[in-house]
């Protein structure tokens, strides 16, 4: 419609790849076609336009002529906005758009498309339509393979229906594999080994069985480069094509390869992956060459490759469906702790299967190798897309830039975010909550509320006290000799739940005899040197217990008193839960297996309970243990006080005081929630960060970047180019010198650490004077981290400094040095597509210090750093996309 009306339009997608993909496939279709992604500008004055979202932005802050012709901007994959990350990227392009351009917005996954399109609205004061489809154009079938197994199990069928006896057979088929572990002995393994020789890993099983229904091409996903890899080669055995597709197989991959010379051609990811391809087997991660990649996409889509194990990115970056996906795994890492995989994301990876057209519908395969919870699989497979919440968040280039704009303002900018916008909407739901919370709390009315408060309170010193005496009691150094097996003890019950605490002096208690006792051990390193008074115990207990479910944890083991119903077990509890030792121990036998044995010695320890109505004889504290401490005699003092308050108390004679207690502690609660949900409403009023936005100008004004008037200095001119690395450190570093005494093979070499972001095992030592380099670039980060801290911004110093990472500093500068790209892999040990990922990165940087020593007149530097950019871009790492 732009064409035919001769207007402008810009196509913008998240990823690099992806872009290219377009420009290919608009190129064949419209003639009048450009792209710019941070590596390559084709056609830069075309009609229509495609681009990384990233570029867009940067054109925006430029004032580019383009910004001002452009009638429609097209934004696919919107619900990236969701990325913590860049998602950012996303907010400043919608707000900062041109007024009389229009916009279309794309995706497969925003279930609150409706929010969106209303901020849109707002913001642009026109009205913005929403068409959707809520149903798949290719139904999907969900099946379970449980590890170890040798069937599927329909759980949801395409008509989206959830099947509780198919998932009870596949559970329970887990249950049986799993039972056998021992002759299996942990084949399973995330699906990866393969057991004995001869025996067929799950994979290799799901493979055939795929390839017999004729449900190819499949996609696996694994969460690890490695995995995909290990997997992979498992399927050698496996022939998928036949003698002509080999052939073609062999014609696409050589003529692709042909761009590279031949040193890169003997690169061992180039000749160990053939023999796979041929195979019809493919493998897709970052870790490969990106001209791999790109041919395995290429194949993949001329159905030659029918077996292809991907990484998640393959699910987000590339239009690439297929007729089976298959879950090699339902967990990943996400940075800090492995998780269940969340709907959305199971979404956005199941929606590869079932081509539009080709398929009457999609398999998705799902191998469970864990007890799963049949709630946590309902919820993947049935589960809804994550909606699209703000990931809005402020960055030094984005302020300076916003000052720098004639007509910019950060606070406009925050004012306009999604962010406040859903903050706005979310205002009414919260005023009400606090009225819906005031109104129940002053409905409960107490007759003599002031006595009962004060009652009320006394009861929570008393206990408070009760706790410091049993703290100092019961610490490793005074109780530890008094823990032999067979002492009666007294602990606090674990049964009373929070509404059924008793309110009076005596807490709910349970005797039980002592096992043992043993230290707990400490993950820090240094454990060795604490001493036995200073280290942590528990005590493994005979008692009577209950078991409850708790849906969010499985089953909870309770202690009850001995005359309550419950079954004799050991358990294992801290020293903080004891509230008394008995003089008395009785003979507990060695083996306490049996529910017999247990059972017996429990019935042993009634009998001296019923010989003493008046109560068991306790150690003394002081007498006994020698408990000397002045703090337990001060708190021995408080508590005959604090006992006599009570027992005087006016309230103490009601024959209802515990009900009436209960019913001030509930209206304590809803005070206690009315305060928060007031400190909500406080933040959701106010502009959202608002105080960062502060403490951040307060940075820039402190490292010289902006005036006090937002008037952006020299510094800040330079950080303004920056969007690709870290601008604050970037800038320092230029401004030290650093870069003018440097070497040009230094200076890359050094800017490597701003654009490596995986953590290797073992950090590579480096060179002399590459460590003295890091080391400077060390200090300005901690110098920049502390003024930071100072101007009240949240940041973890140490690992701000720790995220510029040495890791891959020896493999650039041989790069930048002219060694071959075989003798760099020798080198180091990441992926060779990770390394070139991270110089691609580099070379961005590096063009956006170039246009930064021009924007300051730095002739000297700009040349520097263009000497640097024709040092590092050659050969296979800058290989141009075989889209283009």
């Amino acid at each position: 419609m732009s064409l035919r009306d001769k207007q402008r339009v810009i196509y913008t997608s998240p990823i690099k790849a992806l872009s290219n993909q377009k420009f290919r496939e608009f190129s064949e279709e419209f003639s009048d076609v450009g792209l710019m992604t941070g590596d390559v500008t084709i056609a830069p004055n075309a009609s229509c336009l495609v681009m990384t979202t990233e570029i867009l932005r940067s054109m925006q802050y430029k004032g580019s002529e383009i910004m001002r012709e452009v009638a429609w901007i097209i934004f696919d994959e919107v619900h990236y906005m969701r990325d913590r990350e860049r998602g950012v990227v996303w907010e400043e392009s919608i707000v900062m758009a041109p007024k009389n351009s229009r916009f279309v917005f794309l995706s497969a996954t925003v279930p609150n498309a409706k929010e969106f399109a209303d901020w849109v609205a707002k913001v642009h004061r026109q009205p913005c339509h929403i068409i959707y489809t809520d149903y798949r154009p290719t139904p999907l079938q969900h099946y379970l393979f449980p590890s170890g197994g040798d069937g599927l199990f329909l759980v949801v069928d395409e008509k989206g229906t959830f099947r509780e006896d198919s998932f009870q057979k596949a559970v329970n088929a887990l249950g049986a594999a799993s039972d056998n572990g021992n002759k299996r002995n942990g084949k399973w393994q995330k699906g990866l080994q393969a057991g004995k020789s001869g025996e067929e890993s799950d994979i290799f099983k799901i493979a055939k069985m795929i390839m017999q229904r004729q449900y190819d091409p499949v996609i696996v996903f694994s969460f690890s480069k490695r995995d995909c890899e290990i997997l992979a080669m498992q399927m050698a055995k496996l022939d998928l094509n036949v003698e002509d597709e080999k052939k073609l197989v062999d014609t696409i991959f050589w003529s692709a390869m042909d761009s590279l010379s031949d040193d890169d051609k003997k690169l061992p990811q180039v000749s160990h992956i053939l023999p796979l391809l041929q195979r019809g087997i493919g493998v897709h991660h970052s870790g490969l060459l990106p001209i791999l990649k790109e041919v395995i996409e290429i194949l993949f889509q001329e159905g030659l490759i029918k077996c292809l194990f991907a990484t998640e990115t393959f699910s987000i970056g590339l239009n690439m469906p297929a007729k089976t996906v298959v879950f090699t795994n339902v967990r990943k890492f996400d940075g800090d702790k492995f998780r269940w995989i969340s709907s959305g994301e199971y979404i956005q990876m199941s929606g590869r299967a079932g081509r539009r057209g080709l398929d009457a519908r999609g398999i998705c395969i799902l191998m469970v190798d864990e007890k799963m919870e049949p709630s946590t699989a309902k919820l993947m497979v049935k589960g809804s897309a994550d909606p699209l919440n703000s990931a809005f968040h402020l960055s030094y280039n984005m302020l300076l830039n916003q000052m720098r704009c004639e007509d910019g303002d950060p606070e406009t900018l925050l004012r306009q975010s999604f962010y406040q916008f859903q903050s706005d909407r979310a205002l009414p739901n919260l005023q009400k909550r606090v009225k819906d919370l005031e109104e129940q709390r002053d409905s409960i009315m107490i007759e003599e509320e002031d006595k009962l408060k004060d009652y009320y309170s006394l009861l929570e010193q008393f206990r408070s006290f009760k706790g410091d005496i049993r703290s100092i009691v019961f610490s490793p150094r005074h109780c530890l000799p008094f823990l032999q097996p067979g002492r009666l003890i007294r602990i606090l019950s674990t049964s009373g739940e929070k509404d059924k605490l008793s309110f009076s002096q005596d807490e709910q208690l349970t005797w039980g005899v002592i096992v043992n006792f043993e230290r707990v051990k400490s993950t820090s390193k240094d454990d060795t040197d604490v001493r036995p008074e200073d280290a942590q115990y528990t005590i493994d207990i005979l008692t009577k217990c209950r078991a409850n479910k708790d849906n969010s944890r499985g089953k909870i083991v309770q202690t009850v008193p001995l005359t309550e119903p419950g079954e004799p077990l050991v358990v294992a509890v801290p020293l903080s839960q004891i509230d008394s030792l008995s003089a008395i121990r009785i003979y507990i036998p060695k083996d306490l297996l049996s529910v017999e044995a247990r059972e017996n010695t429990l019935k042993k320890v009634q009998e001296v309970l019923n010989r003493f109505p008046d109560g068991v004889q306790l150690l003394d504290p002081e007498d006994d243990m020698q408990v000397q401490s002045s703090s337990y005699k001060k708190a021995v003092r408080r508590i005959e006080t604090l006992e006599g308050l009570l027992a005087k108390h006016v309230v103490s004679k009601s024959p209802i005081l515990q009900k009436r207690l209960q019913v001030l502690r509930k209206k304590e609660e809803l005070t206690a929630m009315v305060r928060a949900a007031r400190r909500q409403v406080r933040a959701s009023t106010s502009l959202a960060f608002k105080d960062e936005l502060k403490a951040r100008k307060r940075v820039l004004r402190r490292l010289g970047y902006a005036t006090s008037d937002d008037v952006v200095e020299l510094k800040g001119k330079v950080a303004c180019e920056i969007s690709s690395a870290d601008e604050l450190a970037l800038t320092e570093l230029m401004f030290s010198g650093v870069f003018k005494d440097a070497t040009v093979e230094q200076l890359v070499s050094l800017l490597s650490c701003f654009v490596w972001q995986e953590k290797l095992k073992d950090r590579p030592k480096i060179r002399e004077d590459l460590e003295s380099l890091l080391s400077h670039l060390h200090d300005i980060a901690r110098r920049i981290g502390k003024v930071q801290l100072e101007c009240k911004v949240q940041i973890d110093v140490e690992a701000y400094v720790n995220s510029f990472r040495p890791d891959v500093m020896e493999a650039v500068y041989a790069w930048a040095k002219g060694a071959k790209f075989y003798e760099v892999m020798k080198i180091t040990e990441v992926f060779e597509g990770s390394l070139i990922r991270a110089i691609r990165r580099l070379e961005e940087v590096l063009q956006q210090l170039v246009l930064a020593s021009k924007s300051v007149g730095e002739v000297q530097l700009e040349l520097k750093f263009q000497e640097a950019i024709t040092r590092i871009k050659r050969d296979i790492v800058f290989a141009a996309s075989l889209y283009l």
